[in-house]
């Protein structure tokens, strides 16, 4: 360790891998995502910061709180630097300003790096590091007597399988400045100093797009590595329709911003239009994909560029996603697919979904220290070498659901790994709140699943994957959710059929499944329970108790028994004129929806509520049919599999896509509705 007044060696030789900094918009959901507060007294007494001591709690995913109070949002005016109060601390233990270490090791060849603290007064600096298992351990102390700048190189070699880095800063008798630090490493180990395109998909959430365009216009860093973003307009509200809005946004950023417009052919279609936009210019070294209703730190997409510029090998490097509603909390910090059953599973056993740092900060939760080794991420923000798309091609044409797992997974394939990257992070609405299983996606689910199973299952018939189906369908057949269940029969009648409709039928599918919602009364919604009929039932079930899920040993024969009441017992009168319940959402489980021969049914959103009712012949039809077809599926899965393992590289090609961008232009509307802005 060093201190000087001048780095200790020319900067050209360095590269900045990460630097602290502070929040755009310092609002008290997202201030412990950047920095952590706790007096000198009390942080003095614990054995490791937030580790012991206090009244903390611990989580279910064994995480403790520190007794840490919030740092006052009026301290944070500056993007890069920050004033310390006298007698405060401040710690950068935190998830946009720790350095995850461990990462940099196992993906990388940089085997050290050099922290740089620039400070104004005198204070206190204590460099910490952890390791895989959570365990903090002091690395070096530094007593800041004068202004100057404060260099400590430390190495990587001990992070093998987990563990950060940060820095704490102490104020004495007067107040104490950060004024800048930053993270680098030696400029000849990258591979390569690239640049990157964006590929941002959006369809009539022209606000978004408009702000994540703001986002970049105004950094000059971002500008300096930006080739063009791409945004592949498919809405019916386009950004072109907001001349005054665009205009100077387009003005600003010229060649940088173009406007793809194309009809909708989901997201699988718009980014792969924007992968193959950026491969055809020839001007990036990477492509981003990044959705448009995500709220961007723009510093996350620095560090993907230079994370990529550093690994090994071209590497597929993405963001975390944060919840937009609730924004200190992280939705997942890494996926895998399980192979047995294709379906997304978290990458080490101890991880935990909606981890919230303002009550369980990074220092304190052991779990976050393990590294997450994963097969995707998702496209809510993702970086993608372009060779990688040059060599295995674009999306698979599935509209959505499952995209960017099987390109994970196909790329994993093909040599390029990916890494979700901590510290590079965005915010977008959490889909715990939305239930995609049912109504119309619930096609695109079955469909893509099955297909991604033919494609990349190691197991005979998908391991689990056709026996899952069939149960799923039971339960969808037993809670009355019928316009839910025709999807998912209509998508395994689809895999059946082969490959070689997805490409001619991307731009139809979502139009035919939308018209069919019109037969059914589980798919047709008011906003308020109040314009159904009053919830009558002449007997309560059950007794008068709750239902409670039955317990696994008898699952079978309760199955079984509902089963036959479905198909056997005819519906109540009454319940055709009377809704039997009202079912919130959360408590609208299958083997208690199975109880009923009617209800009322809240969505999600809690903004809408059906009628379900129960319908004996077509739960009968139904359940003769997926039998039928899951018998079909497993007698046909090694040929299935082979057409469409044969037709994978045609289903990604360029050469199929273009033809799919001629056959999906936007709908033409009279000139005079047409906006200004660069268009393509």
């Amino acid at each position: 360790m060093t201190t000087t007044d001048a780095p200790a060696r020319p900067e050209a030789e360095r590269r900045i891998l990460h630097r602290l900094i502070l929040p755009l918009e310092a609002t008290p959901d997202i201030i412990p995502l950047y920095i952590e507060q706790q007096s000198a007294r009390s942080s003095a007494v614990s054995s490791s910061f937030g580790l012991g001591g206090g009244d903390e709690q611990v989580d279910a995913a064994g995480g403790s709180t520190a007794p840490a109070a919030q740092v006052d949002a009026t301290e944070l005016s500056d993007r890069y630097s920050v004033r310390i109060p006298a007698g405060q601390m401040r710690s950068f233990g935190t998830y946009f300003n720790a350095f995850p270490a461990s990462y940099w090791r196992r993906w990388t060849p940089v085997r050290s790096v050099r922290l740089r603290i620039a400070t104004r007064g005198r204070g206190q600096i204590v460099v910490y590091r952890s390791n895989a298992r959570g365990a903090i351990q002091r690395q070096e102390f530094l007593v800041v007597t004068e202004n100057g700048e404060h260099v400590f190189d430390l190495p990587l070699t001990a992070f093998g399988d987990g563990g950060w880095y940060w820095f704490d800063a102490y104020a004495g008798s007067k107040d104490f400045t950060i004024v800048g630090a930053d993270w680098s490493a030696e400029a000849s180990l990258a591979r390569t100093e690239g640049t990157f395109s964006i590929s941002m998909t959006t369809m009539n959430k022209v606000e978004y797009c408009l702000e994540n365009i703001r986002t970049l216009e105004s950094n000059p860093d971002l500008r300096r590595v930006l080739d063009t973003m791409y945004v592949i307009d498919q809405g019916s509200d386009r950004l072109s329709d907001h001349p005054d809005e665009l205009g100077p946004l387009q003005e600003s950023m010229g060649d940088q911003l173009t406007i793809v417009e194309q009809g909708n052919i989901g997201g699988s279609g718009g980014f792969s239009r924007g992968m193959y936009e950026t491969a055809k210019a020839g001007r990036s070294t990477y492509v981003v994909n990044c959705d448009d209703d995500i709220v961007i730190e723009p510093e996350s997409l620095i560090r993907l560029v230079t994370f990529a510029d550093y690994a090994t090998k071209p590497t597929i490097t993405g963001a975390h996603m944060f919840d937009l509603n609730n924004r200190s909390v992280l939705h997942t910090f890494g996926e895998v697919v399980d192979p047995w059953r294709i379906q997304p599973s978290l990458p080490n056993p101890d991880n935990f979904l909606g981890h919230d740092f303002a009550l369980f900060p990074l220092r304190t939760t052991p779990w976050l220290h393990r590294r997450a080794d994963v097969d995707y991420n998702g496209w809510w923000m993702c970086l993608i070498p372009v060779e990688a798309v040059e060599q295995i091609g674009l999306s698979l044409p599935v509209f959505i659901k499952w995209d960017d797992a099987e390109y994970g997974l196909r790329a994993k394939k093909a040599g390029y790994p990916t890494v979700s990257l901590p510290g590079a992070g965005v915010w977008h609405v959490s889909w715990v709140d939305k239930d995609d299983l049912v109504g119309w996606q619930a096609y695109f689910h079955e469909r893509n699943r099955i297909i991604t199973a033919l494609l990349h299952s190691p197991y005979p018939r998908g391991g689990r994957v056709i026996r899952e189906s069939q149960y799923m369908d039971v339960k969808h057949i037993i809670s009355m959710q019928y316009y839910t269940e025709t999807g998912r029969m209509m998508a395994q009648r689809d895999v059946l059929r082969g490959p070689s409709p997805l490409h001619s039928e991307i731009g139809t599918k979502l139009p035919e499944i939308r018209k069919m919602a019109a037969d059914f009364d589980d798919s047709r919604a008011k906003k308020d329970a109040e314009e159904y009929p009053a919830v009558h039932v002449d007997k309560p079930p059950h007794r008068g108790r709750p239902f409670m899920e039955p317990r696994r040993s008898r699952l079978p024969l309760w199955t079984a028994k509902t089963l036959v009441k479905q198909l056997a017992t005819p519906v109540k009168e009454r319940a055709d004129r009377n809704p039997e319940t009202a079912v919130a959402h959360q408590d609208a489980r299958w083997w208690r929806l199975s109880q009923y021969d009617s209800a009322l049914v809240s969505n999600a959103e809690g903004t809408q509520v059906s009628w379900y009712k129960r319908d004996r012949a077509k739960a009968r039809e139904m359940l003769a049919e997926t039998a039928r077809t899951h018998v079909e599926l497993a007698r046909r899965w090694s040929e299935l599999q082979q057409q469409f393992r044969a037709a994978a590289p045609e289903l990604t090609s360029f050469e199929a896509w273009e033809k799919t961008f001629r056959d999906n232009p936007t709908p033409e509307r009279p000139a005079k509705d047409a906006g200004a802005g660069k268009t393509a």
